[in-house]
């Protein structure tokens, strides 16, 4: 039913991480796939890719992944988030009800103190987003990145939770 993209460039560790939140989910049957978008990674992205069964697409970008997905639903993360235990009820429910985009919460550990959320800069991607593959490929055409694509969208709140990727220095 979904397709999972996650965008990486030199983030084995943290590709490790999400791919890991994701196990659960693809015994279910709810995770169809997992397509990892590489940005020119120096590192051993790909490795992990693949020993994980993931689709690596080492040109192209989140455009390309987002053209490969079958499922008609996509969950774009940042690698290095992890999703937190019952996410993929608030998911099936949202999909079965809802064409708009959706974002997950900031699980309890994770939400940020008042003023940090004012004066520092946002990640679009930090709460992932969930998103049909039709709207996904309209947007991807003028996007670059998968944070460009995710960047001012409209979206709803899901009830499932993600503990957000650490933000990089």
């Amino acid at each position: 039913m979904l397709s999972v993209l996650i965008e990486t460039r030199n983030d084995e560790e943290g590709l490790t991480r999400t791919l890991a939140s994701l196990v659960p989910a693809a015994v279910e049957g709810m995770v169809r796939e997992v397509i990892v978008c590489d940005r020119e990674s120096t590192d051993h992205t790909h490795r992990v890719a693949e020993q994980a069964g993931c689709h690596f697409l080492a040109t192209g970008g989140i455009a390309a992944g987002i053209r490969q997905a079958k499922g008609e639903w996509l969950l774009i993360l940042e690698p290095g988030a992890r999703l937190v235990e019952g996410w993929t009820e608030s998911v099936a429910e949202h999909a079965a009800r809802h064409v708009m985009a959706a974002r997950f919460s900031r699980s309890r550990s994770a939400r940020r103190p008042f003023l940090s959320r004012i004066f520092r800069t946002h990640r679009a991607l930090a709460e992932g987003l969930v998103i049909t593959k039709r709207q996904a490929t309209s947007l991807s055409r003028g996007a670059q990145s998968a944070e460009a694509l995710a960047r001012g969208l409209a979206a709803r709140r899901l009830e499932g939770e993600i503990q957000p990727a650490p933000a990089k220095a």
